[in-house]
């Protein structure tokens, strides 16, 4: 069963980069979309993983991409991958923001760091 019910339209992004690492000073690798409130979270790769966490605490099971081009959904009830309806805008990250993100934050041993914590 997909989780369409667990998707607000109308529900606008919480920011245009990840919320817990914005207040941490931390950076990211992918954005991800919560479809129920519109939490901007860090995907699983990034050191954070702050879009699970959210999910988990909230209770919100599904999520969208929030990177330029990508309009997937994901559903952590049923983790299955599936498309879904059009999302309140903007439905990414600004295209010259840059991945991983920000810019000014993101060390250059980056992927090292993201292979370490696998």
């Amino acid at each position: 069963m997909r989780e369409t019910s667990a998707i607000d339209t109308t529900a606008v992004p919480s920011s245009t980069g990840c919320v817990e690492c914005e207040a941490s000073e931390g950076w990211w690798f992918h954005l991800r979309r919560c479809a129920t409130c519109g939490h901007i979270g860090c995907c699983d790769d990034s050191l954070g993983r702050h879009a699970t966490a959210h999910a988990t605490a909230s209770g919100h099971v599904v999520i969208r991409s929030f990177e330029p081009g990508e309009s997937w959904f994901y559903s952590y009830a049923t983790s299955e991958t599936f498309e879904g309806p059009e999302l309140a805008p903007p439905e990414s990250h600004p295209v010259a923001q840059s991945t991983p993100g920000p810019a000014e934050r993101v060390p250059q041993d980056w992927q090292g760091r993201l292979l370490e914590q696998r």
